[in-house]
């Protein structure tokens, strides 16, 4: 089970669009790569996908009356125990971020709604110690940790529907106030940290430096955004959902002149969510399945069984879902997690 960082892509020419993409079907030697990336837990043990990045895996693994969060790393056998729940039934791993190194960092969501309370532990792979970051009790993003040389940032909810952007050292410390407003769950974007804020009745992205947390500028197409959804990035391809009514997967890569509509209409871009990049691979869920898109070459594809999701970070694409009745009790929970860039291009349409 591993995954390493993929090559960039080339850039398009400059003054070009990416063109509207085609649905074509799973190729075969996706297919391949996927079952032979398959997450084998032990005997007894139920996995639940919850990030994935290059080299790494985070899982919830239940079993009897025990429930954990755990760091399944490239080329070990054993997962790394973050975390034992102190309520195996209630406490759900939300999110993590791993520097591939030393730090993790993960979101404990201390109830069944996402409106619960959460916790926020930093784990050390020197010494195998946990210890809590943060809690919140207030309404507010939710919790996604970013880690960066050492410091790790993420968004609370705080007084009068604000929240604010905090970072704090991986090995203790002080948090430090990056910013307060109406914002978003914050993602990293190559060097910057953007997320969403309300500002004069609607919403456009905002940014400042992962370096130390200062105002940084966003590509002027990007900067001009007003009212998306679910944006995401790698610092060189942008994605996000634009439209209500109609959703429109909306593209733009260094060097384009503007923003293209590459998905619209049903299945594949109605009620589109929890965007995510994968090498060169846009990735994103439905209510009914999980698609990928390969920009480069105009198409896409679904990616999962009904109701499968996906997660993804820099090279590293993870699926999830459960083969046959979903909503079957006991139902076998399958775990995939691949390399983007040694999945062959998607083939073209036409």
């Amino acid at each position: 089970m591993s995954a390493r960082t993929s090559a960039p892509t080339a850039a398009p020419a400059p003054g070009t669009t990416a063109p509207a993409a085609c649905r074509v079907p799973l190729p075969d030697t996706w297919r391949g790569a996927f079952t032979a990336g398959a997450y084998h837990p032990a005997d007894g043990l139920r996995p639940v996908l919850a990030d994935a990045g290059p080299g790494w895996t985070a899982l919830q693994l239940s079993g009897g009356h025990d429930r954990s969060a755990v760091l399944v790393r490239a080329g070990e056998k054993t997962p790394r125990t973050l975390l034992r729940f102190a309520d195996p039934v209630e406490h759900q791993l939300l999110a993590a971020d791993f520097d591939g190194r030393r730090w993790a960092a993960f979101a404990v969501l201390e109830g069944r709604t996402l409106d619960s309370p959460w916790s926020l532990y930093v784990w050390d792979a020197a010494t195998g110690r946990t210890r809590r970051l943060a809690h919140a009790d207030r309404p507010g993003p939710l919790p996604r940790p970013v880690l960066h040389d050492g410091t790790v940032v993420w968004a609370q909810g705080g007084d009068a529907g604000k929240a604010a952007v905090l970072a704090a050292p991986a090995g203790g410390g002080h948090a430090r106030v990056w910013h307060t407003g109406v914002v978003d769950t914050p993602f990293a974007a190559g060097g910057l940290l953007v997320w969403r804020e309300a500002v004069g009745g609607g919403t456009r992205l905002a940014a400042v430096s992962l370096a130390d947390g200062r105002p940084a500028r966003l590509p002027a197409p990007i900067a001009a955004l007003r009212d998306i959804r679910a944006p995401v990035s790698d610092g060189t391809t942008w994605a996000w959902v634009a439209g209500e009514s109609d959703p429109r997967l909306m593209v733009w890569r260094t060097g384009e002149a503007r923003p293209s509509a590459v998905v619209t209409g049903r299945p594949a871009a109605q009620g589109m969510d929890q965007l995510r990049i994968a090498g060169r691979l846009v990735v994103w869920r439905t209510p009914e399945t999980s698609y990928a898109l390969d920009p480069a070459v105009g198409a896409y594809t679904e990616i999962t069984p009904a109701y499968g999701y996906a997660a993804a970070s820099g090279g590293a694409l993870a699926l999830a879902y459960s083969p046959g009745d979903t909503k079957e009790t006991g139902a076998r929970a399958v775990i995939q997690v691949v390399d983007a860039a040694r999945l062959p291009r998607l083939p073209r349409c036409g």
